[in-house]
């Protein structure tokens, strides 16, 4: 149910500087965007799994403090990612 390797990779090439650029704003926000998506389905299909609605909860959280942050520190970056990835704010 997690990423593959190859879903990680291609996030982080898309959204990184660089193929190890890991740790950068936007690729969180996009590998979190992804697995927020993954989860959702799993919910749809499994409405009584709790363990997962927990978890997507927090992944949710996590990616929306990231968000605040980058909307913080710079504007025009934050307004380019929630386009690419289709978030409505």
């Amino acid at each position: 149910m997690a990423l593959t390797k190859e879903e990680t990779a291609s996030i982080v090439s898309k959204f990184g500087a660089n193929e190890a650029d890991t740790g950068n704003t936007k690729v969180q926000v996009a590998l979190m965007t992804e697995r927020i998506k993954q989860l959702t389905a799993h919910v749809k299909q499994f409405p009584k799994d709790t363990g997962a609605k927990r978890g997507l909860l927090k992944v949710v959280g996590a990616r929306r403090s990231l968000l605040k942050y980058l909307q913080r520190k710079d504007l025009e970056l934050y307004r380019q990612l929630i386009k690419e990835l289709g978030l409505r704010k």
